[in-house]
């Protein structure tokens, strides 16, 4: 009966301190009330009844009557709890992927675009209240998926990006252009890139420059992110005539002065990861800088349970009036 109950009132419980003294209340009431008479013998008086035995029976009754009453008056209850949750605030987001043949190099593993795709999965997932986009670019620059709020489609496109897609290059100034096409309509109060690229501007007919002030104009911040070692790198230096790439060492060439003014112009930051560990921080790090406001709604529902142990108390002080003027009557 108490089964995942709540008790809106429990300091009437403190009542049930006032059963011990009832009882002892009773001992001393029953000594009194006993006549006593001395005989010489009880031969010939029949002590078969049990009913003068069971005559405690009514006080106990009353006892739990009362602890019925005081239970009630506790007003048990069972709560259900339904919630909602509601964004409050939104963030789109676009992803701005470099696909060039330099992101083939092989200092992250197993090279920088497989790493890359690894971590960004999991940053899609850690966004389930956020609309995301996916940009690719190389000597060119496409829209791989519009911002959306299936998280399933975006993961797939993700995954389906690849090299070989684009003339190779690092147009970073059409990634960023394309990124910001994407996100200019969009009506969330907060609008963020994420661009990473592992090498310099090299391609395009947009200049990042040129991208980054229409970013800023639709108040768009941007977040950079410098892909690559220190120093050399195992990269493609020759496609074979079975189409695999023949690799070799080659020094990291990567624009940090514009990948810096770009971040900062744009109210974002710049970011240099140099192995696997440093890019899963590096995104931890967006994670939590953008944070989406979540409104959470709980519903309280309670069911009141006060009422079984008044019919109880009720059913309880019935039966000890019925015994005490029909059973027990000739023993009072």
């Amino acid at each position: 009966m108490l089964e995942n109950i709540e008790f809106a009132n429990p300091q009437f419980f403190w009542l049930l301190l006032l059963l011990p003294l009832a009882v002892l209340w009773y001992i001393f009431k029953r000594k009194e009330e006993t006549a006593s008479l001395k005989i010489s013998t009880i031969k010939g008086f029949s002590t078969d009844s049990l009913l003068p035995k069971l005559k405690p029976l009514l006080f106990v009754l009353r006892l739990l009557a009362l602890a019925a009453i005081i239970t009630a008056l506790a007003r048990p209850q069972t709560e259900d709890i339904s919630t909602r949750t509601k964004t409050t605030k939104g963030i789109d987001i676009v992803m701005a992927i470099d696909v060039s043949s330099s992101m083939l190099a092989r200092d992250l593993k197993p090279n920088r675009l497989s790493a890359l795709k690894k971590v960004a999965a999991d940053f899609i997932k850690e966004r389930p209240n956020d609309r995301i986009g996916l940009v690719a670019y190389a000597g060119e620059s496409y829209t791989k998926t519009p911002i959306t709020s299936d998280k399933s489609i975006v993961l797939k496109s993700l995954q389906e990006i690849t090299y070989g897609t684009l003339d190779d290059g690092t147009a970073i100034g059409m990634g960023l252009a394309t990124s910001v096409n994407r996100l200019k309509e969009s009506k969330a109060l907060s609008k963020v890139i994420i661009l990473l690229t592992d090498g310099v501007n090299n391609s395009g007919f947009i200049e990042p420059q040129t991208a980054a002030e229409l970013a800023i104009e639709y108040g768009i911040k941007t977040y950079t992110i410098g892909l690559g070692t220190n120093g050399n790198a195992l990269s493609p230096i020759q496609i074979n005539s079975d189409g695999s790439f023949r690799y070799g060492m080659r020094p990291v060439e990567l624009d940090e002065k514009l990948l810096e003014d770009i971040a900062k112009s744009t109210g974002g930051v710049y970011f240099r990861a140099t192995n696997n560990e440093s890019l899963e921080e590096i995104y931890d790090e967006i994670n939590k800088l953008e944070k989406t406001e979540i409104e959470e709604f709980k519903y309280y529902k309670y069911e009141e349970k006060f009422r079984v142990w008044l019919f109880l108390a009720g059913f309880l002080l019935v039966l000890e009036w019925v015994l005490r003027n029909t059973i027990f009557r000739s023993f009072i």
